[in-house]
């Protein structure tokens, strides 16, 4: 790799310096009080200089969208990577305890992800695969955890509703990656964990558990725990 001119690290220097405001203000603010004018504030510059590195509010929150998607997804990867292959229940519990430590300690940036959406602002096309990488991992835990099982786990109820044909376009990408083909019913079942995981750190974040239960990280293990027997995925 070419080292990188003086210009082009002292770009990537206040590029950095700005998203790192930015995401300071998500965290003091929340997402839709967010403005490039405080955030050009808070980094010493005067607001039309800011333009020059983010052309917009809407392009700055892309840019933090993209960013915090790919590193929660990067914290979830990196957790169930450390766990033996085989131990599937294992590592869906670390995965998702990786989820929940990453939104625990990025309030903000949580919010910006999983709150409520900002006004006036639609994520584009290319924030989606990042989007996506945390329940790509579950995916692949739960599938390989049926193949290990000789394709046994998580069957349908006969009284169940028939979600098959909801979620033939999320089947679609687990198949596309490369990931061991699960039924219908398995992917439906990992995307009700992920609702349900993200849905209870959701939860404990805006107080919502308070009074309801002792420990809201023990609580977060027992349902990770149950979501993934849900989905196919032994108990740890």
């Amino acid at each position: 790799m070419a080292a990188r001119t003086a210009r082009e690290f002292a770009r990537a220097t206040i590029t950095r310096d700005i998203l790192d405001a930015a995401r300071a203000r998500l965290a003091a603010d929340g997402p839709a009080a967010l403005s490039l004018r405080a955030v050009a504030r808070d980094v010493g510059m005067v607001s039309s200089a800011v333009y020059r590195y983010v052309p917009s509010r809407d392009a700055l929150l892309t840019t933090l969208l993209v960013e915090c998607y790919d590193e929660l997804g990067a914290a979830v990867e990196d957790a169930e990577a450390a766990v033996p292959r085989g131990d599937h229940g294992a590592r869906w519990l670390a995965a998702c305890r990786a989820v929940r430590t990453w939104c625990v300690t990025h309030r903000g940036e949580f919010t910006l992800l999983y709150g409520t959406p900002v006004p006036g602002y639609a994520a584009p096309q290319d924030t989606v695969e990042p989007a996506i990488r945390v329940v790509l991992a579950l995916a692949r835990i739960a599938a390989e955890a049926r193949e290990a099982a000789g394709g046994q786990g998580a069957p349908r109820a006969a009284a169940l509703p028939d979600v098959g044909a909801l979620v033939a376009g999320a089947r679609d990408v687990v198949v596309q990656r490369g990931m061991p083909d699960p039924p219908a019913e398995v992917v439906a079942r990992v995307l009700m964990a992920w609702s349900g995981l993200f849905g209870t750190i959701s939860f404990e974040l805006f107080g919502h558990l308070n009074n309801a239960v002792s420990d809201p990280a023990d609580w977060f293990d027992a349902v990770a725990v149950r979501l993934g027997c849900d989905a196919g995925v032994p108990a740890p």
